[in-house]
């Protein structure tokens, strides 16, 4: 089978030829037809990423595709069953195992390519709010790279749940994406402006911070009383210092959110996660956004959409 990896710490991945796996006790085997990218992989390429795999392995952290084998005491789903995975790594390829506890069946109205594009993304944004942050309907919500892969969910989610969203993005098409997802008030992505513009609405109620870096400090800087900051990622390369003294003056609340932290210590909150947010999209709720459907041959290329910057939503590796 071909796949896209990695076979020593600090080798550059490369699309190779590799035997197709055998699904040991507990996993399943699937045949692979499609890999959303994340910027963790990025990360996991640069060996930064808090759970970068130990080399060799193939890169791709969540896929869509259909059961071919059961590995030893896995009682299913059953081989034809057309699931979604995140598997952390193993994704770019034609075939992979992965623990049969973390595959969702993927309902009628969703193909791969959705599939594929789903999980980490609104997983991520659907338990930061709802579990983390405890939004509430009436709250004003501001959204950090508000047309990014997580980005977008979060403004998609906070309308559902019934917030005003500030979309805060780079570039009119940008905001344009966020404009179409729901977001009540389009912010351009300068610190001074955000500053400026969301106190002139009255300050934020919860931030959603995918980017950190100076954004972070701006929207700190324009929090209501009592706030909510959610720290996700720092896709800006610059992670925020924050001092202690300044979340006591309107008695603000900053935390971090890892959503794959979960699989480990509270694997239940992802499954009833998982289980709602697929009720939500069956609903016509949920709209997801791909802006880039590619070949296993152009990884690559896909992988520099994220890292310029040059994507809105999901990149997609295509696999069958």
């Amino acid at each position: 089978m071909r796949a896209f990896h990695v076979t020593a710490a600090g080798a550059a991945p490369a699309l190779s030829d590799l035997p197709v796996p055998r699904p040991g006790p507990g996993e399943i085997l699937v045949r692979i037809a499609a890999c959303g990218l994340n910027f963790a992989d990025l990360l996991i390429l640069e060996g930064t990423y808090q759970d970068t795999p130990a080399a060799p392995f193939t890169l791709g952290m969540e896929v869509a595709g259909t059961v071919e084998a059961l590995g030893p005491g896995v009682d299913g789903p059953a081989p034809g069953t057309r699931v979604a995975v995140f598997g952390g790594q193993g994704g770019l390829a034609e075939y992979g195992c992965f623990p049969a506890d973390r595959a969702v069946p993927l309902p009628e109205g969703m193909d791969e390519i959705t599939g594929a594009a789903f999980q980490i993304a609104y997983g991520t944004s659907h338990v930061a709010l709802s579990r983390r942050a405890r939004l509430r309907a009436g709250e004003r919500l501001l959204v950090l790279g508000a047309a990014g892969g997580v980005g977008l969910t979060a403004v998609e989610i906070g309308k559902v749940m019934g917030a005003e969203v500030v979309a805060c993005a780079r570039g009119e098409e940008k905001l344009e994406v966020a404009r179409r997802a729901g977001a009540d008030h389009l912010v351009p992505a300068d610190p001074d402006e955000l500053r400026a513009r969301l106190k002139a609405l009255g300050g934020a109620d919860v931030v959603y911070d995918p980017v950190g870096g100076a954004l972070f400090d701006a929207a700190f800087r324009a929090c209501r009383p009592e706030a909510r900051l959610l720290s996700i990622g720092f896709a800006s390369g610059e992670v925020p210092r924050i001092r202690a003294n300044h979340l006591l003056v309107k008695n603000l609340t900053v935390m971090g959110f890892y959503w794959g932290g979960y699989m480990a210590f509270r694997p239940e909150v992802v499954r009833d996660s998982l289980a709602e947010l697929m009720c939500w999209h069956g609903a016509g709720r949920l709209h997801p956004h791909v802006s880039h459907v590619l070949p296993l041959d152009r990884v690559e290329e896909g992988l520099a959409l994220l890292k310029e910057r040059k994507s809105t939503g999901k990149v997609v590796i295509r696999i069958a």
